[in-house]
């Protein structure tokens, strides 16, 4: 049988990295900003399909 320590680990965590805690990037992007630009990249995709080919001829 193991020899109990004073030190233990929770059980969740063990062996886990957070790499949010490791890596700040020096460019943020707000979240609100990457939902306008999703939204925006939406709209563009539908006016293409949209009125596209009548612009090609």
């Amino acid at each position: 049988m193991a020899r109990r320590s004073g030190v233990q680990m929770p059980s969740s965590g063990g062996g886990l990295i957070r790499y949010f805690d490791e890596y700040r990037s020096k460019i943020e992007i707000k979240p609100g900003l990457v939902v306008i630009a999703c939204i925006v990249v939406i709209v563009l995709v539908l006016v293409l399909k949209a009125y596209g080919e009548r612009w090609l001829v």
